[in-house]
């Protein structure tokens, strides 16, 4: 990505933002993607490269506590609405009055919460590997996938995947991914889909794959990742933290019932072959919430929009020129 467009705003909460923006051609609509966990806004340099081409208007932000984005340690400030009043401040200062929103599992949380605080300035959603689900408290979250039953064979997915929760939200964790980032880094981006099943569902078990130093081939789409991550796990954990606290609830019991559908069209990708991601789940949840859906399956794991990204493109594409 052309570090050239990339631009610094500080928004009305005092945070640098860092992001990446293109303007659009005369008709085209502006894409805003948000990235996931251990990410950054250089997650959607594919994306970014097929869709600046065709003269969509591109807004790629670093979310809070990653890349070039200021870092704050207090979870409290990872609040879902001020994070999407962060992007609306972005998007307000481009003048940018509609656009689309687009998000890669955790980045999927945020497109959600921007789809019930800020209905009115999106033509439409994109979730890619989790599917649109209305706020709901950190434990009722663990306590529906710890007792679901939406295993599904056909997906490869496992919905109890939280068993990483309890060690992110642990005060020692940054110690210790720090002092052993390769290991963590190699286990997040693991090749092997079948080590996220056994050491991040498992609880325990990415703690004990850390402290081991363990070390698992990693996936070959990552190579400007790491270097932008190390040296800030405790910003970087925040919300997982944010999460676990509730920091949203109060807020979350605000929001309009109407803004809790989401009238806009909505598109819905995933990976078959996804271990931590829960496709079933979001295929319900979208169903039950968006009316205007598109649901499409890829055959991948967790990283769709690298993996398949020619495919992913393609179908975004035929999904915007819908809207």
């Amino acid at each position: 990505m052309d570090p050239s467009l990339y631009r610094s705003l500080i928004t009305r909460r005092g945070f640098r933002y860092s992001y990446y923006f293109s303007a659009p051609s005369k008709g085209k609509p502006v894409l805003v993607f948000a990235h996931s966990f251990l990410n950054t806004s250089h997650a959607w340099r594919y994306q970014v490269a097929f869709f600046k081409s065709r003269g969509y208007g591109l807004v790629v932000p670093d979310l809070l506590g990653v890349g070039k984005t200021d870092k704050p340690t207090d979870p409290f400030q990872y609040k879902m609405r001020l994070v999407v009043q962060d992007i609306i401040d972005i998007l307000d200062f481009e003048k940018i009055v509609k656009a689309v929103m687009v998000g890669h599992a955790w980045g999927c949380n945020i497109v959600g919460r921007m789809a019930n605080y800020y209905p009115d300035r999106f033509i439409g959603f994109a979730f890619l590997g989790v599917g649109y689900f209305p706020p709901s408290k950190m434990t009722e979250f663990v306590a529906e996938y710890e007792d679901s039953d939406l295993d599904d064979e056909d997906d490869g997915v496992h919905s109890d995947c939280v068993g990483c929760w309890s060690f992110f939200t642990d005060n020692e964790a940054p110690k210790l991914i720090e002092k052993k980032f390769d290991s963590f880094f190699s286990l997040v981006f693991a090749d092997d889909l079948k080590l996220w099943t056994m050491n991040l569902a498992l609880p325990g078990a990415t703690q004990a794959w850390i402290e081991a130093d363990k070390k698992a081939q990693t996936i070959r789409f990552v190579p400007k990742e790491k270097e932008l991550l190390n040296g800030n796990s405790e910003a970087l954990l925040c919300f997982f933290k944010a999460a676990a606290l509730g920091v949203d609830d109060q807020d979350a019991q605000s929001i309009e019932a109407e803004n809790l559908q989401v009238r806009q069209p909505v598109f819905f990708g995933y990976g078959k072959n996804d271990q931590l991601s829960p496709a079933a789940a979001g295929r319900i949840s979208s169903a039950q919430h968006c009316p205007v859906l598109t649901v499409k399956e890829f055959d991948t794991g967790h990283w769709l929009m690298w993996e398949a990204k020619d495919q992913v493109n393609r179908t975004l594409l035929e999904w915007l020129q819908g809207l």
